[in-house]
This record gives structure tokens, C-alpha cells and sequence, in this order.
């Protein structure tokens, strides 16, 4: 996939930029999945709720040079520096391989053999704080208060609270923060609702001590009661739409979101097998033709599962390190996560927004539903054998049917023209054979 060069997009966050082997399971064989990568301008978020207490891990989806990134995030409360974290990129790209909507395949077994239980089961289912260089006295004018300041890893971190968003707007404009039309308007609501501000710049020698590369995600973790994720100040930034993925582990059960709708992906359904090289494209099409469905304004949940186990496996279940790397504190170490017995659930959620779909913040709420969920396609491969017997000529003679229902589901999931899919089968080898048009209903009505 093709990436342009673009600023940061963590999805609740101002990014201010001066220029902007797979194994056999029972269900079947995995064999792609519509992963983050997919989208453009898409943003990661991993978001650990167990009470009160939140960790927030931000993927900064930036390219470009480093001296251009600045981050302002609205939090709960001053931040102390054992609150904030850098991780790796790694831990965050595994989790989003396990929750992927996926692609499995069959093989339709010899219709003149024996039956087998298994196939019959199967379908059952900046530089430093030096560069601000303003006097005190000027800060204080602004009614811009410096709470707290960080070295993270690579960041320069500043915690910030703010009397009126005028002043707060200058600051950070005056510290290199430059501001998008409509932004400031944004930023009056959270000083209203007494949040403070977590800003951060690279630091040009720590990451020069790194190496250079991709920025880590940042992570914060904080006690606050609202459990919600503030994104409007990303819409603010944003030249269009955004794609959101937020990946939430809870002890309880599924994660929703309280003020807009939650639908599942649509799932278990089987589509033609010549989509297996075109799959990215594909599920892109059945992500969007969702959202438009609804209108634009829903939350798509795409995989909700207990962390233990999975069925078909898109990756392997996150080890125990790997989950409290994230935040998940109530996990013990020494302690296997495969085969469950660690208590987390994780919920995938998916959101394309912009300011007109989605004007207020997502609120959320944890949930006692512990309901297997995943974004699953179905791909089965004809038998092309000889199949001599009287079975093997009523499953051929069925076959150009079945390539028929095939082809309407995937014009009913992406929007696709019919025709056009029906040529693509039919090029790819699928013998489409279209239904008869419909007869009047009184033709037969008074026939023998």
C-alpha cells in the first residue's frame, strides 16, 4: 500500500505540524486479514479499562521529519512522570494482526466419498522545553499554567492546564504548536470540563541516540471515572476523514460506545473464491459499505473475544509481557495467556469520522456481554475432480447456484455492481449461472 507522507493522526489527539505460518483449525484455513495497513490516515489506539483506571497507548502514524511532530492530548489530570511510557511499535501491530477481520477457505471434499462430520460442522457458524522560550510573565498572561514537565524516550513532555482557550491557543501557537482553524473553539470545551493538556515534541537528540526511525506510541495511564476518548480535536486537524481503530481490554466484556451506534461487522458469510488475491480491496469495500449503511455515523465493532483463545487464529494470542506492556495490570506474570485463565477481553472497534458524523467525543462503556464476535469470510473452493456418481452430478449441477448466491452476497457487502462480479467469476473459472427473471404471479395461477 501506498502511504503518503502526512502528519500524526492519533485519532483524540491536535497533531500540529508546522507542515504536515498460518495453522489448520477447525473452522478452517486463515488466510488474509483486513488489518490497520488497509487505511490510510488510520490511527491505533489501545485503551485498558478496569474500573477507574485507564492506560491509553497512542500510535503516531507519522512520516515525515520528526522536528515537524507535535502532539496535544486532553487528560484527566496532571500527569506525573511515572504515568507516562514509550513502547514499541511491535506489541501494538501484534494486537491488531489477533482482532483482524479475516479470510478463511475450504475445499469441498469429494461429493462421491465419504461424508465428514468436521466439513459438515464447519459452516455451523520539538526540541526541548528551551525552544518555548517565553518569560514566565507572558505565560501567566495567557492563563496558561506549565503543570509538569517530561523527558519520555524520545519526547519532550509538557503537562498543561489552561484558564481560556484564547490564551491556550497562543501558547501554543507562540511554542511551535500551530493551530487549525476551528481549533481553539474545541479546546474551550475541555478547560470547561477542568481537563489539562498533555503536549509532546520530539527531542531531536534522544531519538538521534536511537537510531531515528518510526516514534514509539506514547502511553498514559490515570484514574478518571469518565471512560471516553476525546476526538474532536483530531477532526479539527483532519483534511477529511479519519479511520480509527481502538482496541479495548477490559475484565468485563465487550466495549461500546454509549452515544453512537455499535453494529457488528457483518460476518460468516461465504463469498466467491476469486476474491482470495483481492481480499485488502475487498473488505475494504464491506468496511465502508457498512458505514454508509448507517449513514456515517456508527462505530463498527469487528472482533470481540476472549484474549485466550482464537478460531481461526489471524496471529498468535498476546503473551503475558506483551499485555502488561499494554497495561494490563492484573495479569500475573509466569502465567501462559494462551488457553485463557488471564481474564481479558479485548474488543476491536473501528470508526470513520469526521466532524460532521461524529461532533461529540466517544463516550464508552464496558459491558458484561462475553459473546465470541469476529469479522469472518467464508471462501470455498469447488471440488474439480471427476466425481462419477450420481452425488457428484447433483453437486455440479448445483454449483453454478451456489456461484450465484456467492456473487449477490458480495454485491449486497461492498456495493459492487453484480455484472461486474459476475463477469469476474466467470473469467476466474465460476460458471455464474443468473437466476431466471421473475415471472408474473398470475402466469401460473390458473395452469394445472
Amino acid at each position: 500500500m501506498t502511504r503518503r507522507t502526512r502528519r500524526a493522526t492519533a485519532p483524540f489527539a491536535l497533531l500540529l505540524a508546522a507542515i504536515a505460518t498460518p495453522a489448520i483449525a477447525f473452522c478452517g484455513l486463515y488466510v488474509a486479514r483486513g488489518d490497520a495497513d488497509l487505511f490510510n490516515e488510520a490511527s491505533k489506539v489501545v485503551m485498558v479499562r478496569d474500573q477507574d483506571r485507564t492506560v491509553i497507548t497512542m500510535v503516531n502514524d507519522f512520516q515525515g521529519e520528526v522536528t515537524d511532530f507535535a502532539l496535544v492530548v486532553p487528560a484527566p489530570t496532571v500527569l506525573e512522570r511515572e504515568q507516562i511510557h514509550v513502547t514499541e511499535n511491535a506489541v501494538v501491530d501484534h494486537l491488531d494482526a489477533f482482532t483482524a477481520p479475516r479470510l478463511v477457505e475450504y475445499y469441498d471434499p469429494d461429493p462421491c466419498g465419504p461424508s465428514v462430520l468436521e466439513e459438515a460442522l464447519a459452516f455451523s457458524n520539538a526540541p526541548s522545553a528551551a525552544r518555548g522560550g517565553i518569560a514566565r510573565a507572558r505565560v501567566d498572561a495567557l492563563g496558561v499554567t506549565v503543570e509538569a514537565e517530561y523527558l519520555v524516550g524520545e519526547y519532550d513532555i509538557k503537562i498543561l492546564s489552561a484558564e481560556q482557550s484564547d490564551g491556550l491557543a497562543t501558547w501554543l501557537s507562540e511554542n511551535g504548536y500551530g493551530l487549525p482553524d476551528g481549533a481553539a473553539t474545541v479546546l474551550g470545551s475541555y478547560i470547561a470540563q477542568d481537563m489539562k493538556f498533555f503536549v509532546a515534541k520530539v527531542n531531536i537528540e534522544e531519538h538521534a541516540k536511537r537510531g531515528g526511525g518510526t516514534l514509539r506510541p506514547l502511553q498514559i495511564a490515570f484514574e478518571s471515572p469518565k471512560f471516553m476518548l476525546p476526538i474532536r480535536l483530531g477532526t479539527a486537524n483532519a483534511q477529511g476523514s479519519q479511520d480509527l481503530l481502538l482496541y479495548a481490554l477490559t475484565r468485563t466484556g465487550r466495549v461500546e460506545t454509549a452515544n453512537y451506534r455499535t453494529i457488528p461487522l457483518p460476518t460468516n458469510v461465504e463469498i466467491p473464491s476469486h476474491i482470495k488475491s483481492r481480499f485488502d480491496e475487498t473488505y475494504k469495500a464491506i468496511f465502508a459499505n457498512t458505514v454508509a449503511q448507517e449513514g456515517g455515523a456508527a462505530v463498527v465493532m469487528e472482533y470481540a473475544w476472549d484474549m485466550g483463545w482464537c478460531d481461526p487464529c489471524a496471529a498468535d494470542p498476546l503473551t503475558v509481557q506483551q499485555l502488561r506492556e499494554l497495561g494490563v495490570y492484573w495479569v500475573q506474570p509466569g502465567r501462559s495467556a494462551f488457553g485463557g485463565g488471564q481474564d481479558v477481553y479485548v474488543t476491536r472497534l473501528h470508526a470513520r469520522y469526521d466532524a460532521e458524523s461524529f461532533p461529540e467525543d466517544l463516550r464508552l462503556i464496558a459491558t458484561g456481554n462475553r459473546e465470541n464476535f469476529q469479522g469472518r469470510y467464508v471462501m470455498r473452493h469447488a471440488y474439480t475432480g471427476k466425481a462419477s456418481c450420481s452425488a457428484g452430478e447433483d453437486y455440479r449441477r448445483d454449483l453454478p447456484a451456489r456461484f450465484e448466491k456467492e456473487a449477490q452476497t458480495l454485491a449486497s457487502l461492498t456495493g459492487w455492481d453484480i455484472a461486474e462480479i459476475r463477469a469476474d467469476m466467470t473469467e476466474a473459472g465460476l460458471d455464474v449461472t443468473e437466476p431466471p427473471e421473475p415471472q408474473p404471479w398470475w402466469k401460473t395461477l390458473w395452469q394445472d
